[in-house]
């Protein structure tokens, strides 16, 4: 599959199945926390990357296997509202499925209009908001030099009151960054603009793209998610990775691609597939030179390169 994988676990969503409408780590942020490492291409330009017809023949065929998801979420490997036939993509999905069409995004282009009537037709939209002015936002994200912290929170506020699906925002806080009082006074100031269903609080837990980002401590967690009246993504569990590809490696390398796992995860897996040796295959992935393990929180994380 070159642009369906899964399903995942999500700890919001249950089982995802995943759409990946960009190239690998096409995005307009930077962000320093980002799981799947640089960003490798930068760009705030919107463009038919792939033709949506092979996108949507990718997903009749899974279809046709009968595997068993919960949501189909169009995520991918970057930021998929650079994708310039979302709409069209959404709504040949919902065509095809009754389970919810989310997108998971970084809000920064709510202020397109076509990318808010792309957004429209979808049933969950899942934008992020790290920063609350325009240096955190330079801080955290890093985004394109045509972006501009208050053009893209007006985006995300004017999307909110105007989109009647299910609006999931949520709050990535780093320590030392976004997690004082300070950033607090401001993230409940910038939120009573906003109109969403539900807020989740969630901090760096796989490793980041840039050294010195670190999760914040379990009490400012605890307070922010009670001064907001968000909820806290650690008090959410999620049922395993799961493949339809036969091949053990092959497999691990196709969610890695979008999803990096740690050694636990990596082990579940293969234990659920009847894996007669998952170390041997755990030595393998190590050997492998299309893939690159990360010490952090001391967990062996597993990403492709």
């Amino acid at each position: 599959m070159n642009y369906l994988y899964g399903p995942v676990p999500s700890r919001r969503l249950g089982l995802s199945l995943g759409v990946s409408p960009i190239p690998k780590k096409t995005c307009n942020y930077a962000c320093v926390y980002c799981q799947l490492g640089h960003t490798d291409h930068m760009t705030n330009t919107r463009q038919s990357f792939f033709d949506f017809h092979e996108i949507i023949k990718e997903f009749e065929e899974i279809k046709k296997s009968n595997v068993l998801y919960d949501v189909v979420s169009i995520v991918g490997e970057g930021e998929p509202t650079l994708y310039k036939d979302l709409k069209t993509l959404i709504v040949e999905l919902k065509k095809r499925t009754d389970k919810p069409v989310t997108v998971i995004t970084n809000g920064a282009l709510l202020y397109n209009q076509e990318v808010k009537d792309a957004l429209m037709k979808a049933d969950i939209v899942l934008p992020s908001m790290d920063a609350y002015n325009e240096d955190t936002f330079k801080k955290i994200n890093r985004p394109h030099g045509h972006l501009k912290f208050n053009e893209v929170v007006e985006g995300l506020i004017s999307f909110s009151h105007a989109y009647q699906g299910e609006l999931w925002l949520e709050i990535m806080l780093i320590k030392g960054m976004n997690d004082d009082e300070h950033s607090l006074k401001m993230f409940k100031e910038k939120l009573q603009y906003i109109k969403y269903n539900k807020l989740y609080l969630n901090t760096p837990i796989r490793p980041p793209a840039e050294v010195g980002i670190f999760p914040i401590d379990q009490k400012v967690m605890d307070h922010f998610s009670k001064e907001l009246e968000g909820i806290s993504i650690d008090l959410l569990s999620s049922i395993g990775f799961q493949s339809d590809i036969k091949d053990d490696i092959t497999a691990i390398k196709s969610i890695i691609k979008r999803h990096p796992m740690n050694q636990y995860e990596i082990l579940n897996f293969l234990k659920t597939r009847s894996c007669s040796n998952p170390q041997f295959i755990l030595n393998k992935l190590k050997k492998d030179t299309d893939i690159e393990v990360v010490l952090y929180r001391n967990y062996q994380t597993y990403r492709l390169k």
